[in-house]
């Protein structure tokens, strides 16, 4: 048995310590808005925060969890979206959308780390999410549009 806190909450999951992060979080928890893309922690769809650090879900095992984690569902709600979330639809980022809540988690970390980042910034923290759609210039204005709005 493992305790996780999810998006605020705990949860003890009956899980092995070595079974990956997201399929505890899909399968065990039923949070499916994380995807799983390759395995491998190359693509980035399954990103998630742990400790608002980002990481790669499907290389993380439950035992090895060190933090509160958050996902895509716990960033904001149905009533009030996070200025990511609230950018990507006002830049309609989205084309097929799969790799896209990997994409925001791992912006929401950048924007934790560095509130006002350079196109070069954004470059470089966002590397190892992969759009297969290449919707990386909307993703980049996205990012640009929720700094701003997070800086008031």
């Amino acid at each position: 048995m493992t305790t996780l806190t999810v998006n605020g909450t705990t949860h003890d999951v009956d899980l092995p310590d070595d079974v990956p992060l997201l399929w505890a979080l899909r399968d065990a928890l039923n949070l499916t808005g994380t995807k799983y893309g390759c395995g491998v922690a190359s693509c980035g769809a399954c990103t998630v925060q742990i400790d608002g650090e980002a990481v790669r879900s499907c290389r993380v095992a439950v035992g090895d969890v060190w933090g509160d984690v958050t996902t895509i569902e716990g960033l904001g709600s149905p009533d009030a979206l996070h200025s990511l979330q609230q950018a990507w639809v006002a830049h309609q980022v989205a084309q097929c959308g799969y790799c896209q809540s990997g994409q925001i988690m791992q912006a929401a970390a950048l924007l934790a780390e560095n509130p006002r980042p350079t196109d070069a910034d954004i470059d470089s923290a966002m590397q190892g999410n992969l759009c297969r759609c290449g919707t990386y210039p909307k993703i980049r204005a996205a990012i640009h549009d929720a700094a701003s709005k997070m800086q008031g």
